[in-house]
């Protein structure tokens, strides 16, 4: 027995022996393999010490003559920061939210860490253990793919940043870098864009909003889900609490103070048109990356309230036409009609922060005979029948019932209530375009390309071709006085005919279809007569009314043929505009420019605009059109403008069958045109002129810009023509070629041109 037992003891030692030693080797093959692993990583961990030189995209952005922001270029909209900027209530919350222990652990919280994998384990829970450090390195290297190796790297990358930097460094890189929604990155960019104001201003519980949205920034968005993000809110709220970055007094108040997100909707801007042609132009100056992630500085020429005016004027006008030429409620459709169900829908514009004046798509989710009401994302609207009066009906469920998806604008908005005040709308099926230039300069003050840039980019101020009209004119009446005609020599105004050089008659024709016999030059111009002009034009030659065309800036080609007299070649806004300015600036046309200077983001500039000034006409010659084209505000197709009350001189133009609508007007300052027509060269309807829809946008625009420019007499040479109080009696008629000449055949001096 003894010998078998001390066989049996010795067999175990010998086992637990090979055992050990098996282990051992495992436990050195294992550390080995972990070691190697680790080494393999850390040597393919990219050099910290770079870390500094890495410098994130940085927007791109353009300003208005008066510093605004008014637009950006970015792959990444980013405002980079100091760690001395940021505030304390700000830099608590981060803490709070994502790492409470940062200014005391080594990059890695093994203590934290620990206590997560075991509570992992025990219970499942998915909660992670990165630092800040951590999640710079999966910000800058390592990505965001859920594996062992990229947590492992992590946190070797991790231990290495903290051996080259500060925290107060490590904080920064992150709080520049972090994604914070919707294409912003960076704490700064965030305040600015959900609350329109500097982060250094952001309330203890906007700084709690910011620090929680970076746990899920598209679960935690203000915009898409208020409500999700205000719980967030309060839950960092708390653990600022619990870690004694604030006392209970500042927790109650924050937790007190309503969501409100009045942000910025770059998207949104008052002048897209005017941005897409500054990116054009960048495009073909600058690279791809020095627009996109260069942090340029555009400073350009745009009036940035001008601008507002003009686009509220356009807006307005063309939907006022719109509306007064068709009642019915537009296109409306219904989705219950479509199987969606009105709980559930959720439209993709309600993503973006709403504005006032912005229009947007609407659910109406109940209708009665006084009132629907409609759902706009997260907020609700009352529509009632003076809310869509402009369709003609009484009721509204006449107009609306549950399911409709239709337009409405936004007169106000409660951001604490969720309610916002809307009308029912339409968008037109009419376009326009607005143009504003500075005379002395040729600096552009304002630009509208159409109707509403989400819905068609197109820019019809400088890409649309149309035939002007009789707005063409003054470039005939240049030439007239340029050969030696008066304005007060006579001209026929009765039926003629031509013959073109293969054989065809043309034979022109005024818009009323009447003739006004022996009128005038200055009547013939005033009141838009066709026939008066073409026959001077004639007389004259085309070739000559072409070629001073050409002189004011037109760059578009004009056919030699006798209707250019009257605007039958196409050219735009812009240039037609453009040309008008020589007028009132005493025949010097400044070269139209819109970018002031470019500068990089160190503040070195790259471009400066030079002012260029040519000579077009004398100044007595520029002196003697602003007297004809004064005539056109006093008693001719442009009257209406006389309610401005101060020196004005302009042109109207209508096409053929009433398919463009014209008007070009100036005081000694500034020069504006406004189109309007369809994008289809359609009729725009009977007796629709430029006076009747061109004029009164014009009109509107420049009431309310009235105060900015002062009123001052226009600086003429040598103009020996004075409109008496007997010549400014009052016509009856608006529109193009309509009024009957103020004053009769005795009055007319004897001819004076060849």
């Amino acid at each position: 027995m003894t010998k078998t037992l001390r066989q049996y003891l010795e067999q175990k030692q010998l086992h637990l022996f090979w055992g050990s030693y098996a282990l051992l080797v495992l436990a050195v093959a294992i550390l080995g393999l972990v070691a190697g692993l680790l080494f393999s990583y850390a040597i393919d961990l990219p050099q910290v010490e770079q870390l500094e030189q890495v410098r994130p995209n940085i927007v791109s952005y353009v300003f208005s003559e008066d510093g605004r922001v008014i637009g950006q270029f970015a792959l990444e909209k980013r405002i980079l920061i100091t760690f001395e900027q940021v505030p304390e209530s700000l830099k608590n919350a981060i803490l709070a939210a994502e790492d409470a222990d940062f200014f005391q652990h080594s990059g890695i919280d093994f203590q934290r860490l620990f206590v997560t994998v075991i509570r992992d384990i025990l219970y499942g829970e998915r909660k992670g253990a990165s630092t800040l450090t951590m999640q710079l390195s999966k910000l800058l290297f390592t990505g965001s793919e859920k594996t062992i190796e990229r947590k492992i790297k992590d946190m070797l990358f991790a231990l290495e940043i903290e051996k080259n930097y500060s925290k107060e460094q490590i904080f920064t890189f992150y709080a520049n870098q972090i994604y914070m929604g919707h294409g912003t990155y960076g704490v700064a960019s965030a305040a600015d864009f959900y609350f329109n104001k500097s982060f250094t201003e952001c309330t203890v519980a906007e700084s709690a909003l910011l620090a929680g949205i970076i746990q899920v920034p598209g679960r935690n968005s203000p915009i898409n889900y208020p409500e999700e993000a205000l719980r967030r809110r309060n839950v960092v709220l708390g653990q600022m609490h619990t870690k004694d970055f604030i006392d209970a007094v500042t927790l109650q108040e924050a937790l007190d103070e309503p969501l409100l997100v009045r942000g910025k909707n770059y998207e949104q801007s008052p002048a897209p048109f005017f941005i897409e042609w500054v990116r054009q132009y960048l495009e073909r100056n600058y690279s791809t990356k020095q627009i996109w992630e260069g942090g340029l500085r555009i400073h350009t020429t745009l009036d940035y309230e001008m601008q507002l005016a003009a686009r509220r004027a356009l807006r307005e006008g063309l939907k006022q036409f719109d509306k007064e030429t068709n009642k019915g409620p537009g296109s409306i459709t219904n989705i219950l009609e479509k199987g969606q169900d009105l709980d559930t829908y959720f439209h993709p514009e309600w993503r973006q922060i709403f504005y006032e004046g912005q229009m947007i798509h609407g659910l109406v989710v109940e209708s009665s005979a006084e009132q629907a009401r409609v759902k706009l994302g997260s907020y609700f609207a009352r529509i009632e029948p003076k809310d869509l009066a402009w369709t003609g009906r009484e009721r509204v469920d006449q107009v609306l019932k549950p399911g409709d998806l239709a337009i409405f604008s936004i007169d106000r908005i409660q951001q604490t209530e969720k309610i916002i005040h809307a009308t029912l709308d339409r968008i037109p099926e009419l376009q326009g375009a607005m143009i504003a230039i500075d005379n002395k300069t040729g600096a552009i003050k304002t630009m509208v390309g159409g109707f509403d840039f989400q819905y068609s980019k197109f820019n019809r101020a400088t890409q649309a071709l149309r035939q002007p009209g009789s707005l063409f004119k003054p470039f005939t009446y240049v030439s007239l006085i340029e050969a030696g005609y008066s304005p007060f020599e006579p001209v026929l105004d009765a039926p003629v005919s031509f013959r073109d050089g293969l054989g065809r008659i043309y034979a022109p024709e005024n818009s009323d279809q009447d003739f006004r016999g022996l009128i005038s030059i200055r009547d013939a111009f005033a009141l838009s007569r066709n026939v008066p002009t073409i026959r001077l034009a004639n007389e004259l030659g085309i070739d000559k009314v072409i070629e001073v065309a050409y002189r004011f800036g037109i760059q578009h080609e004009l056919p030699p043929y006798l209707p250019v007299a009257l605007g039958a070649g196409e050219l735009t806004l812009q240039e037609i505009t453009s040309a008008f300015t020589v007028f009132p600036n005493n025949g010097v046309r400044a070269q139209p420019h819109f970018i002031k200077d470019v500068q990089d983001y160190h503040g070195t500039t790259l471009m400066e605009h030079q002012n260029r000034f040519e000579q077009v006409i004398s100044p007595e010659t520029a002196g003697t059109m602003i007297y004809l084209l004064q005539s056109v505000v006093e008693y001719g197709t442009a009257r209406r403008a006389r309610i401005l009350e101060r020196p004005l001189g302009g042109k109207t133009g209508t096409t053929n069958d009433s398919t463009d609508s014209w008007f070009v007007g100036f005081s000694p300052q500034l020069t504006a045109g406004v189109w309007a027509g369809f994008d289809e060269k359609k009729s725009l309807g009977e007796r629709v002129y430029g006076a009747t829809l061109a004029l009164p946008i014009w009109i509107s625009f420049m009431e309310e810009i009235s105060e900015s420019i002062p009123i001052k007499d226009f600086e003429v040479h040598d103009t020996p023509f004075e409109l008496t109080i007997a010549q400014r009696q009052e016509v009856g008629k608006d529109g193009e070629d309509l009024a009957p000449p103020p004053w009769s055949v005795e009055d007319i001096p004897p001819p004076l041109g060849p």
